[in-house]
């Protein structure tokens, strides 16, 4: 079943063509990812996917089932003012939501029995009667714990899980998301990845984590020069399927060569070239020039050798720090000597005090007990989050310039702040673009480069691949992998991380700090070892045994058992209400008691399930 059709499809930012005469086929069940640069026009290629913009030109066609319900991430969502987290999520538009509030109103109007089981049959219908629950255990999933807090108190991030949450729970027959895993944890990340892998599930996404093109897509978009193409198969079948048309195309390019010799030594010596006769052959030169000169630049990456900024024996020295807000431990009495060379990784969830932890290494922020030494000759280079307040009135070529002109390279070599740019993917004619005609992305990218021309011989990067695309990426690692100072990196990307740090630091809550030798992937397969083992050591052991073992205290043990009770009896009580309610002598006094009754009864379910989840995984 076809879920999308785009045909000669043209977009245009002013002068700039984003993309022209495109064609897209999307049928039901298959899962895209969309690649490319920043600025090139994916966001808005997604939006005309939406519906939300249309095309130029009369030949275009962009045909839509209309039977099918869209979900839509944007980079920045809106929310309704006045609204509070879980009214935000519980969205009228949403199937289920009128289906549990039509029952609702027929509950306050036990009056009308024949309206109240109609509600009920709708309710069974649709499985709602766990909806509630539903949407509780997906705003925890999602660290949204406060359900009365305003939207608008929110931060960005904050803001752009509630939209995810949102949209999951809409079960939308087409899923368009941009940017999904941007402000999520790991853990948060695996979750969302196990879910849209779901077989029914209709995808179309920009995302920067290369683990998750390659476990949920079965197909990858490129779109490069204002045109689509694309590789059927995962992410790791789109570098080898991308890798080979390369490689033809540098056969291209050797041949392309000698014809532009021959071509370039026509231009210069025949007075023919300024005639109108030959103005054809002219113009077939450039445009041959300027592929040819494309194809080149796709091949040619400068290796770099960084200079290095000389480290002396000390670096930086922790000890004994500790830190804590509000009467919440975030570091205790972690003690650490940097040395020279050393890449480290930073991993824990969202609000377990990495961000802290740099603040206090550049000492931004002094540590509550303990303390930090910093060598005299590290030169911090300390990429942020909340990224700088970049002059948009200045040219991006002299953004860069301000910081300064060249980085040394080894054997006296020099990369100037052009050529940095056009190695992070910055033609020269984009350079010569104001900053304020950048996109979100670009300027990000833009902010990494002015970190990087203070040649710092300590690099920090706090969510640096948030907002950046593949291609920079692949750039910014290669560059990295170049990089001879000290390396600490703070990252939700699990492909950025294993490919760059040699052991982690990883927060584990209440102020601990666990140093591990190894990859990130390698960490997470460790957990995910050590969880099945004691899942299986604790199905394997006797009652006794395993409440020995668990971190239940005898209280929660013995109110797991009593909600357990108590749960069965209101299933029990339930089905009793239900049955009841398709009896012929059912009267309009007794419907309305046994509506309310229903109603409390179902709440209370609810809460004691929420509860006994929590007990479960807390033992």
């Amino acid at each position: 079943m076809n879920f999308l059709t785009l045909e000669n499809v043209t977009k245009s930012y002013g002068e700039k063509v984003l993309f022209k005469n495109i064609t897209l086929y999307i049928d039901k069940g298959q899962k895209i990812g969309l690649i490319a640069k920043n600025g090139t026009g994916k966001t808005t290629l997604m939006r005309v996917i939406a519906g939300r913009e249309g095309s130029e030109g009369e030949q275009a066609k962009i045909l839509l089932r209309k039977d099918i319900r869209i979900g839509w991430l944007d980079q920045e969502p809106y929310f309704a003012p006045g609204l509070d987290v879980l009214s935000a999520v519980l969205d009228p538009s949403n199937p289920l939501v009128r289906v549990v509030q039509r029952y609702e109103h027929a509950l306050n109007h036990p009056e009308n029995p024949d309206e109240l089981q109609l509600a009920i049959a709708d309710m069974d219908l649709h499985n709602a009667w766990t909806f509630e629950a539903k949407v509780k255990e997906m705003l925890f999933r999602f660290r949204m714990e406060n359900f009365e807090q305003k939207v608008s108190t929110l931060s960005g991030g904050q803001q752009k899980r509630l939209a995810l949450v949102k949209i999951l729970l809409e079960e939308p027959d087409f899923l368009i998301l941009d940017e999904p895993t941007n402000h999520l944890d790991v853990e948060m990340i695996e979750w969302l990845e196990e879910y849209l892998q779901t077989p029914g599930i209709t995808l179309f996404m920009v995302t920067h984590d290369r683990y998750f093109l390659e476990n949920v897509c079965d197909s990858i978009i490129e779109l490069e020069g204002g045109q689509l193409r694309r590789y059927s198969g995962s992410y790791s079948d789109y570098l080898e399927k991308k890798a080979l048309r390369e490689e033809v195309e540098s056969t291209t390019y050797e041949k392309q060569n000698k014809l532009l010799k021959n071509e370039l030594e026509w231009v210069r010596k025949s007075p023919q070239a300024r005639t109108t006769k030959a103005k054809a052959r002219v113009d077939a030169y450039f445009d041959r020039k300027e592929t040819n000169d494309s194809l080149k630049k796709s091949k040619d990456e400068m290796s770099l050798q960084i200079k290095e900024n000389w480290l002396g024996g000390k670096i930086v020295e922790l000890h004994n720090i500790s830190k804590g807000f509000n009467g919440r431990t975030l570091i205790e009495n972690f003690t650490y000597k940097f040395k020279r060379k050393e890449r480290v990784g930073i991993v824990g969830m969202n609000g377990a005090g990495k961000s802290t932890f740099l603040q206090i290494v550049t000492q931004v922020m002094e540590p509550d007990t303990g303390k930090v030494v910093v060598g005299d000759t590290v030169i911090f280079g300390h990429y942020k989050q909340e990224g700088i307040q970049l002059a948009t009135d200045k040219r991006v070529i002299d953004a860069v310039r301000d910081i300064a002109e060249v980085i040394p390279l080894e054997k006296g070599k020099e990369l100037s702040a052009a050529q940095l740019l056009e190695r992070f993917l910055f033609s020269r004619s984009q350079q010569q673009v104001y900053v304020s005609q950048l996109s979100g992305g670009e300027r990000r990218r833009l902010y990494l480069l002015m970190v990087l021309m203070k040649n710092p011989n300590f690099l920090i990067l706090d969510e640096p691949t948030n907002d950046l695309d593949v291609l920079t990426l692949q750039v910014l690692e290669d560059f990295l992998e170049d990089y001879p100072g000290c390396l600490l990196v703070v990252t939700h990307d699990r492909y950025f991380m294993d490919r760059l740090v040699d052991h982690l630091f990883v927060f584990e809550g209440d102020g601990r700090i666990k140093d591990f030798n190894g990859t990130y992937a390698e960490y997470r397969a460790l957990k995910r070892a050590e969880a099945s083992a004691n899942a299986l050591e604790a199905s394997a052991s006797k009652p006794a045994a395993k409440a020995a073992a668990s971190t239940l205290t005898n209280t929660e043990r013995n109110e797991m058992k009593k909600l357990e009770k108590e749960m069965a009896g209101h299933e029990s009580r339930k089905k009793e209400i239900l049955n009841r309610f398709n009896a012929p002598d059912l009267g309009a006094d007794e419907a309305g008691k046994l509506s309310k009754e229903l109603g409390t009864l179902q709440e209370a379910l609810e809460m004691k399930e929420l509860r006994w989840l929590e007990l479960a995984e807390k033992g």
